[in-house]
């Protein structure tokens, strides 16, 4: 069997030029204004500031703006919240991105839920999970929301297919599951404290791993004919799943790096041109 390769890599850049499209409409319709992104950095970790360059590059890319915000180490809550809360009520601004983690003082969950429904492209507020469980229109979590697009543009089947997700953290595993399910997926949801959980994996048509443990997922665990889902990526180039263990096996596999990564980038992308979209045509 020659697995497939789900290549986010490529489906992003080919994306890229159809949002380059999009922007140049969108900005001879509303007198020269783009899309503008405005991505919050609180703090000084490094590979936080290297997410935040990477989407930058990605909105000039297709001629977008960004407005980088870099807040210090001591920042605290309040403080975060009034900024949240500016951008909020900037008109040029289409979509708000809070890098994570933030420092440990700061509580995350307050400032992510602060966002504007309208403008939380990287889908973490409570509300948007809400109305993306029920089906209802809402920017999706930026990663699972990335591996939906790329499974649907391989036409990868999932209805009445079983999949596992290896992972239930509130802006990757969660609404994973979420998202499978309302594509009339059967889904199991696991996590590092799971009993068994080879033998469920083993049951899986859908892999998907999103537990943030180096090739936590083993590869004898993986059924042949299986699709392979890594959204983990870890130090050495290795993500959540053993994958060269099942490069040979899958039916299909996202590579690590090259797979999902670069689709997390683009729908954040993607979901800024229709916020701006949406709010142009409204103004």
């Amino acid at each position: 069997m020659t697995a497939r390769v789900l290549d986010g890599k490529a489906l992003a850049a080919s994306e890229e030029a159809a949002l380059a499209t999009r922007v140049s409409a969108l900005q001879a319709r509303a007198g020269g204004r783009v899309p503008i992104l405005a991505t919050i950095l609180v703090g000084t970790d490094p590979a936080s500031a290297t997410y935040v360059r990477m989407k930058g590059n990605a909105c000039r890319r297709i001629g977008m703006d960004s407005l980088a915000i870099e807040m210090s180490a001591e920042t605290t809550t309040a403080q975060l919240l009034d900024q949240i809360a500016q951008l909020n009520a900037n008109p040029d601004v289409h979509g708000i991105l809070l890098q994570h983690p933030v420092p440990a003082q700061i509580d995350e969950r307050a400032c992510f839920d602060a966002i504007a429904l309208a403008k939380d492209v990287d889908g973490v507020t409570t509300h948007g999970f809400g109305r993306m469980a029920m089906g209802e229109p809402a920017y999706g979590s930026a990663t699972p929301a990335g591996i939906m697009r790329l499974l649907a543009h391989y036409e990868i089947p999932l209805e009445g297919r079983l999949a596992v997700v290896v992972g239930r953290s509130p802006i990757l595993g969660k609404p994973m599951a979420l998202m499978l399910l309302n594509a009339n997926a059967t889904v199991i949801v696991c996590h590092s404290r799971t009993a068994d959980l080879p033998a469920l994996v083993r049951q899986a048509d859908v892999v998907v791993g999103a537990v943030g443990k180096p090739e936590f997922i083993r590869g004898e665990w993986v059924k042949d004919g299986a699709v392979v889902v890594d959204a983990g990526y870890h130090p050495g180039g290795v993500g959540d799943i053993e994958l060269e263990a099942v490069r040979a096996r899958a039916f299909a596999y996202t590579p690590v790096p090259g797979g999902v990564g670069p689709m997390t980038i683009n729908t954040l992308i993607w979901q800024t041109v229709a916020a701006a979209e949406t709010a142009i045509a409204a103004s």
